[in-house]
């Protein structure tokens, strides 16, 4: 969220928690601001949401930083965030990275221990949300930081439990039942169907839908409603 996509204010009121923007790949102050304070309203944890310095692609690019430039990118974006939740008087609950740099902890050891480094030395009573069942989580639980295994509902998965690439035709869903069924199929049974048809074991924590999708009030509402009933 504060991604400045204008739907911010229409989602809050079916989620619990956000991932805000902390202007690398999107938003700036304002729009960091306005997103707190509307969470504050909603009363919704707030996250920070550290990415890749790439407005161009959305975030959406990996790019080869070495792991101290990879340690100062999530730092400087911590405290950019810290500067505007604590103007708002609000505390930070979480951090999720985001994007190219959240597969790349997932499936990379060094960035996957070079994030939970910054984020423990800034607040080591921060929640890390990472892929369910990769390296994000493995590798920040053993530093000892709190973590949230975070499954997706509008994305597809394969068959190692990474979420199937963007570049590659199926990699979002676009479908409300569908998203609703996948995400029931991994609260209430601990399984996800792959793009292939195979059911693997998952845990799911946190739930993500993506703020920018064509269908993300839509699938917000019918998700909490699913979950709420």
């Amino acid at each position: 969220m504060g991604e400045a996509m204008g739907n911010d204010e229409l989602i809050m009121p079916y989620i619990s928690s956000a991932n805000i923007a902390c202007g690398y790949h999107a938003g700036d102050a304002d729009t960091m601001r306005l997103c707190i304070e509307s969470c504050r309203h909603y009363q919704i944890a707030i996250g920070a949401h550290p990415s890749f310095y790439d407005r161009e692609n959305f975030g959406r690019t990996e790019m080869k930083l070495s792991p101290h430039e990879i340690y100062t990118l999530v730092r400087k974006q911590l405290e950019i965030f810290k500067q505007v939740a604590d103007a708002a008087a609000q505390k930070i609950h979480h951090v999720k990275p985001h994007g190219a740099l959240y597969n790349l902890s997932a499936r990379d050891i060094v960035t996957a221990k070079v994030i939970a480094s910054a984020v423990k030395d800034f607040d080591s009573n921060l929640i890390l949300y990472g892929l369910s069942g990769s390296i994000s989580i493995s590798e920040a639980k053993k530093m000892g930081l709190q973590t949230a295994s975070e499954v997706f509902a509008d994305r597809t998965y394969q068959d190692d439990g990474s979420l199937t690439p963007r570049s590659r035709p199926g990699a979002l869903l676009d479908n409300e039942n569908r998203a609703v069924e996948q995400v029931m199929q991994m609260v209430k049974q601990g399984k996800v169907t792959t793009v292939s048809g195979k059911a693997i074991p998952i845990l799911a924590e946190t739930i993500c839908i993506h703020g920018d999708g064509k269908q993300a009030v839509l699938f917000a509402k019918a998700i909490h409603k699913a979950l709420n009933p």
